[in-house]
């Protein structure tokens, strides 16, 4: 059997020999591409055809180049933007730096302190004798400023912001710098803040202008018809003829010119009205319907008084004021940041509204954060109540730390709490315990409510730490 395997393996190994007309074939295909390499004489028809792909090859060649170019341009241009960035610190100031670095060692001390002492020593250079002295005490206010471990700073910054608010007065309206507009202000306004409302009571914006416009009273003018809204009924007289099934509008011609709106305007925002006809007579827009009769005569009347002529949306009246440091200044009764934002002669980077989500939804999530602080802060101080910004701060924060702005309660903060008993101790407290009942919750007990109502030492504070006493053979 070890043979017979042995020779069929042999025999697997011997080529059989190639016919003779096979070998003339394959020296044919290798022959072929050599033929194509030939220079031969071209004919009129493949002349033609060259100069035709020469041409589509130039085109294409400068196609593509055209298209290079302004990538190649775009790359320039974006390193050029990142280079200013770098921005080398003098050499005083490096200098300085050392020499606090120096005296620090191992201590840690906040990068924005660091910076202001060198400011101050640039300034007064008799202060840098004194620089030991200085960083000390400054280490001592720093220790002082920090939490210490193990403290409830949630519960401290809740305490501190529920405190003063039962001392906040009832009022909601306040002249807030406007006399003629009314801003919610006090407790109300503080509950709309931290229950995050998607629309506020009392909408507000305070639409600051830029260089030109905020000089010019004209121009002022010019941004704030564009603002406000103007409806029909503001700007015309509409009348009725019952036995013609017509309706006659007047439009008032001292408005109009105040508010810059046109008689062509006032045709085109009309016409947008379906199964209407409306014409020019004399000064006077007819108008007439297609189907006549008595019940759609009304309604289209009713249509026109609350039409649309000019402004935005949402914002009802404008008032303008000359500020001492900046000029004109628009506040307007009513919000509508997106469109009042695209407006010619309306700085973008200073303008501000009181409707927190807005600002979320056009600026994002961090100009959101921000103005819950700046509005809480500004309540409370209004009414002559000092409480630290930190605390506003920790509270702002946990509004908007998924990247969404959340209400504290519960349906938002509150019911993401991991503890059952503390959920059931803010808002319904049958419901959640036979939820977590339901799933087979269990409880840490790592927070203070749960720990309050067991009926055991919290383990935060002086709860948190537990003091062992050796008792041991007294020296004499």
């Amino acid at each position: 059997m070890a043979k017979e395997t042995k020779d069929t393996k042999k025999k697997k190994q011997v080529k059989k020999p190639t016919s003779p007309k096979k070998q003339v074939k394959k020296e044919i295909k290798k022959q072929k591409p050599e033929k194509k390499t030939k220079k031969t004489t071209p004919t009129k028809k493949q002349d033609t055809k060259t100069k035709k792909q020469e041409k589509k090859s130039v085109k294409t060649k400068t196609k593509k180049e055209k298209i290079k170019e302004p990538e190649i341009i775009e790359k320039k241009e974006e390193i050029k933007v990142v280079k200013p960035k770098k921005i080398e610190e003098p050499a005083e100031h490096k200098r300085i730096r050392e020499k606090i670095n120096k005296i620090l060692k191992d201590k840690y001390m906040p990068k924005s302190v660091i910076d202001q002492i060198i400011l101050s020593i640039v300034r007064d250079k008799k202060l840098e004798s004194k620089l030991d002295t200085i960083i000390s005490r400054a280490l001592e206010h720093y220790k002082k400023n920090l939490i210490d471990p193990s403290e409830a700073c949630g519960i401290v910054s809740a305490q501190s912001i529920g405190e003063p608010g039962t001392q906040m007065t009832m009022r909601t309206f306040h002249y807030a710098g406007v006399a003629e507009i009314n801003v919610t202000l006090g407790l109300p306004r503080l509950i709309e803040i931290v229950d995050a409302r998607s629309i506020p009571s009392t909408p507000m914006m305070n639409i600051y202008l830029k260089d030109e416009y905020r000089l010019n009273s004209d121009l002022a003018k010019e941004v704030a018809n564009q603002i406000e809204i103007a409806k029909l009924n503001s700007i015309a007289d509409i009348e009725t003829d019952l036995t013609n099934l017509t309706t006659y509008i007047k439009p008032d011609q001292k408005t109009m010119k105040n508010k810059n709106i046109t008689m062509d305007e006032l045709l085109d925002n009309i016409k947008k009205i379906k199964k209407i006809e409306a014409k020019v007579e004399k000064n006077v827009i007819k108008v007439t319907l297609d189907d006549p009769s008595f019940k759609k005569l009304l309604d289209i009347t009713e249509k026109l008084k609350d039409l649309k002529v000019k402004g935005i949306d949402g914002i009802k009246r404008v008032i303008i004021r000359k500020e001492p440091n900046e000029g004109y200044v628009i506040y307007s009764e009513g919000s509508n940041l997106n469109k009042v934002l695209k407006v010619e002669g309306v700085d973008q980077y200073r303008t501000t509204t009181n409707d927190i989500q807005a600002a979320g939804r056009e600026l994002g999530i961090e100009a959101a954060r921000n103005m819950i602080i700046k509005e809480a802060y500004n309540t409370l101080m209004e009414q002559g109540l000092n409480v630290d910004l930190r605390h506003i701060m920790l509270v702002a924060d946990i509004m908007t730390a998924d990247g969404t702005i959340r209400a504290i309660g519960r349906h938002g903060v509150s019911k993401e709490k991991e503890s059952v008993l503390s959920r059931a101790a803010f808002e319904i407290t049958v419901s959640h315990l036979l939820q977590a009942a339901r799933r087979g919750e269990i409880d840490q007990l790592g927070g203070v409510a749960e720990n309050i109502i067991v009926g055991q030492p919290v383990n935060l504070g002086t709860g948190a730490v537990e003091l062992v006493m050796k008792k041991g053979k007294r020296k004499k």
